[in-house]
């Protein structure tokens, strides 16, 4: 400004005008900067008055949850005192009943079949219904806490616990397959590409597999029982055997050359007898479940009830059936044996030879024994039906026809 001054005297005019612009400048952009900052101030504070009103709807939402919960705590532990009332009354009345059935206080076969069928009605309701979650469940047992530790796994509501059965009863169904093709693969296997010689690394993958099948069927079955089904405590602690069988298998050294099938002869028949299992297991699935769907239709099985080695019922079943079931518990106890008499000759001088063989000897016999007794059972219950069935038929009066043909 000096130098246009000193040559340029009109130039005066210009830069005062120059220089007043460019201070409206400076207080324009400091005047924008200002406003910038109060939107700034205004937005901060919008969003602690919307934090503030959140917070708020969330205490009173904790609150009214809070209520809601202790009304519906205090409503159930009323409910579950009737219920246990209720459970109570009716032991006390099936005692009864059974004793008075014993004794032959009860002559008329109507009114004893009529009360025990409202004993039954009653008992369906208390433990198939929604009552049933506010009974006290079964104890836990140790295996469950081992694994999972001090935790509820009693379903309240009703649709969860059949919901447990159905993945149960579906478990059960892919592992039959895998149970029957896994060792048929290791039998095919070894006679086409392993010159009738295990390798180690399969066998002790197969091995690790039935572990992990029989721990989570006992995991299973444990909390299927917590939830009201019936499966035999046998059956838990025959997979028990299982995974200890399963598990001392896995440090068994599976020897090759020289002499292979002689070292793995007990290999050999332990994956037949797996074989022989694995169809067992699916021809029960097959015939056994539409059995059990039938009998929760007619009232002769509650809908948590499940199927295993033990449960038939059918004619067909018991010509196809058990035959099968025996046969398999037998080869069982034979390959048991088999194991014993190979460690004590000294092929494979092993304590897992050893174990293994006791263990499949023990759930060979108990496999027998819980199988004759069931079906002695449903052979009672059968000639208790048909009993009752003749003696229906003969105090039922005659039709009008058989009299009118009688008298003539």
């Amino acid at each position: 400004v000096t130098l246009t001054q000193r040559h340029h005297p009109l130039s005066r005019a210009s830069s005062a005008l120059l220089i007043r612009c460019s201070v409206c400048g400076i207080r324009r952009g400091t005047t924008g900067r200002m406003t910038a900052n109060d939107a700034a101030d205004a937005g901060v504070g919008r969003l602690v008055e919307e934090a503030a009103r959140v917070g708020e709807l969330a205490r009173e939402l904790q609150d009214s949850a809070a209520n809601l919960f202790s009304r519906t705590w205090n409503e159930e532990q009323a409910l579950r005192q009737r219920a246990l009332a209720l459970d109570s009354d009716l032991r006390r009345l099936q005692s009864s009943f059974d004793d008075a059935v014993r004794r032959g206080r009860i002559t008329d076969t109507k009114d004893a079949e009529k009360l025990d069928e409202e004993l039954y009605r009653a008992r369906c309701l208390i433990s198939e219904g929604d009552v049933g979650s506010l009974l006290p469940s079964k104890a836990y047992g140790r295996f469950l806490k081992m694994f999972l530790g001090p935790i509820n796994v009693r379903a309240t509501r009703k649709d969860v616990r059949l919901k447990v059965k159905e993945e149960y009863n579906k478990y059960r169904d892919r592992t039959a397959f895998m149970f029957l093709l896994f060792p048929s693969a290791l039998l095919l296997l070894r006679v086409r590409i392993w010159n009738d010689c295990f390798p180690a690394w399969p066998v002790q993958l197969y091995q690790a597999w039935l572990l992990f099948l029989y721990t989570s069927l006992a995991l299973r079955e444990n909390i299927l029982r917590v939830n009201g089904s019936d499966i035999r405590p046998w059956w838990i602690y025959h997979h028990y055997c299982a995974m200890l069988m399963s598990l001392v298998s896995l440090t068994w050294e599976i020897k090759g050359q020289p002499d292979c099938a002689s070292k793995q002869k007990g290999v050999q028949l332990f994956l037949g007898w797996a074989v022989m299992q694995g169809f067992a297991m699916l021809l029960q699935n097959r015939y056994q479940r539409q059995r059990l769907y039938t009998r929760i239709a007619l009232g002769k099985a509650r809908r948590m009830d499940v199927v295993w080695g033990e449960t038939a019922g059918v004619k067909g079943q018991l010509l196809v059936l058990y035959p099968i079931l025996f046969i398999l518990q037998g080869f069982e106890a034979y390959v048991g044996v088999k194991l014993l008499l190979i460690a004590m000759d000294g092929l494979v001088p092993e304590w897992q030879v050893v174990v293994s063989g006791f263990l499949l000897v023990l759930m060979a016999v108990g496999n027998f024994i819980n199988t004759v007794q069931t079906l002695v059972a449903k052979l009672r219950f059968k000639a208790k039906m048909k009993r009752t069935k003749i003696k229906k038929e003969l105090d039922s009066p005659l039709p009008e026809n058989s009299r009118s043909d009688r008298s003539q």
